[in-house]
């Protein structure tokens, strides 16, 4: 019986890769994957289900599911996981240093339901005491005019935010209209030299390490989701394609910590892996919904309090179940 083919839209991830290149195949599939900007993986696969199987917002794949949308099935992999201390941009001469002076003052989203966000915000009200309603919220494109969120959702009341599709919040920033940027990609002013803007938190990794030692939170930015009318003919693709996503990624954090390979262009790179997880039988990224139970459960908090989910669900609610968390290749 020849193999199941399913088409794969994915960015390029190390710990992904040797799934995509085929060192890593799923017992009964072949993986034809298509390598694409993030923001086009996410617009064909929300909007027109182009794919097969696809990395996925996991603010925007969990509003849907929230709302009764079960036409595609999540799996507990989670490709990116970024801290967000760093995402909060503001104009170089600002005298903005740390959250807690944004209230009262204009803030830009790419999008309310953009994961970063979710984060970013969650982070401002839990750690820096400042209310969602004590914000005025505005929502732009980051470097071009014309975003427009991709779900719908119900902001809570008292909170406002007014759409902007005539400018960027880039341009925002730099004209004074906006005080701060919370965004998952930097606004072109920074990765400019002279560009104007700058990291609000001077020393964001340690306001990040501090976080995750008192919260245990390493903040999940994208899952893998499934057609569901892929599953509902190959039930077996779930469990098949957690072994395979699984098995990729135990080989890229053994190349990780390899003292003998030059594997990421990056020098003392296992020394820097041994640094934060001294225990090599220690997984630095879990997969399965036990392994970051903690970090779900913080943004499905994050989501319902600021009016994406009607009601605060569980993370298991989001996955296809019978996948063993405790699984190892």
């Amino acid at each position: 019986m020849p193999d199941l083919t399913l088409t794969m839209a994915m960015s390029s991830y190390d710990h992904v890769r040797d799934l995509a290149s085929g060192a890593v195949r799923p017992e009964g599939v072949t993986i034809r994957h298509l390598e694409l900007p993030v923001e086009e993986i996410f617009y064909r696969f929300i909007t027109w289900r182009e794919f097969d199987v696809s990395e996925i917002s996991l603010a925007k794949f969990s509003t849907m599911v929230a709302q009764g949308d079960d036409s595609l099935v999540g799996i507990p992999v989670f490709p990116s996981r970024v801290f967000r201390h760093s995402s909060i941009y503001v104009r170089e001469d600002s005298d903005l240093v740390s959250p807690d002076q944004l209230r009262g003052r204009q803030v830009g989203v790419p999008e309310w339901a953009q994961t970063a966000s979710v984060y970013t915000r969650g982070i401002l009200a839990d750690e820096y005491g400042v209310p969602l309603t004590e914000v005025d919220w505005v929502q732009a494109g980051v470097n071009q005019p014309g975003r427009r969120e991709k779900v719908a959702f119900d902001l809570p009341p008292g909170v406002t935010c007014t759409a902007r599709p005539d400018r960027s919040l880039d341009e925002l920033l730099l004209a004074g209209e906006l005080d701060a940027v919370f965004s998952a990609h930097p606004p072109d002013s920074f990765l400019t030299p002279g560009g104007g803007t700058r990291r609000m938190l001077a020393d964001a990794e340690a306001a990040e390490r501090d976080y995750w030692a008192r919260t245990g939170v390493h903040p999940i930015m994208h899952i893998v989701a499934i057609r569901r009318d892929v599953v509902a003919e190959h039930p077996w693709v779930p469990m098949t394609l957690f072994k395979a996503f699984t098995a990729a990624k135990e080989r890229s954090v053994r190349r990780m910590r390899d003292y003998t390979l030059s594997s990421v262009p990056v020098p003392w790179l296992p020394r820097y892996v041994s640094d934060l997880w001294p225990d090599p039988a220690q997984d630095p990224w879990p997969y399965g919904v036990d392994g970051s139970r903690r970090t779900l459960e913080v943004f499905l908090r994050y989501a319902h309090e600021q009016g994406l989910h009607k009601r605060l669900m569980t993370p298991d609610e989001l996955f296809t179940p019978h996948i063993d968390a405790g699984f190892r290749v």
